[in-house]
């Protein structure tokens, strides 16, 4: 395979596999080289400035794990937000072609058909059927003042206690021999 170079790439188009969207729902491609940032502002503007009800991520291969952390940061921060996960196959085609053809020969290309993993994520205000495979509920809802990062109080920094007057240091004493064996620095005393 030195010999040849990737000159195309195409992706099997596949019908989202959710039931009953609306016609206009939005699907968020996500790719591999897509900014998280970029995605997340024209998703979140879908959703809050124009009102969408769903919207639908979708990546494959090396993409999955951004379309999740995509998701995530959505469900994060509008909150309430029902999910649906779809995983499957999608056939991928690479076109690679031959750098170094034989004389007089005709260009040798090569085909290659890939199924790599595809996940579709769907996200809805409203209630979506609790028993179909691949459903979360939201997250609930946290008061305010409640802990919201999950986590424990394992971890958390406690306030010092005041500091006792018999357990400062008044001086430091440094001993140091005079013998050739002994590395140190001059004997002495140092105030803090």
């Amino acid at each position: 395979m030195e010999n040849f170079r990737k000159v195309r790439t195409s992706e099997e188009e596949m019908p989202l596999p959710f039931p009953d969207l609306p016609p206009d729902v939005v699907e968020m491609k996500v790719k591999e080289g897509s900014k998280i940032r970029n995605l997340m502002n024209f998703a979140m503007a879908q959703m809050e400035l124009k009102g969408r009800r769903q919207i639908v991520f979708s990546g494959c291969g090396r993409a999955v794990t951004k379309t999740i952390t995509c998701v995530e940061i959505m469900k994060r921060k509008l909150g309430g937000l029902h999910q649906v996960t779809k995983v499957r196959y999608k056939t991928v085609l690479e076109v690679w072609e031959n750098q170094d053809p034989l004389p007089d020969g005709p260009a040798q290309n090569l085909t290659v058909h890939k199924n790599v993993p595809s996940i579709c994520i769907l996200l809805s205000r409203d209630p979506l059927d609790p028993n179909q495979t691949g459903y979360q509920p939201p997250e609930p809802q946290h008061e305010a003042g409640e802990d919201t990062s999950g986590s424990s109080t394992k971890g958390l920094k406690r306030p010092l206690p005041p500091p006792c007057e018999e357990l400062l240091p008044k001086k430091l004493q440094v001993q140091v021999s005079d013998s050739p064996r002994d590395t140190g620095t001059t004997a002495g005393q140092l105030d803090h």
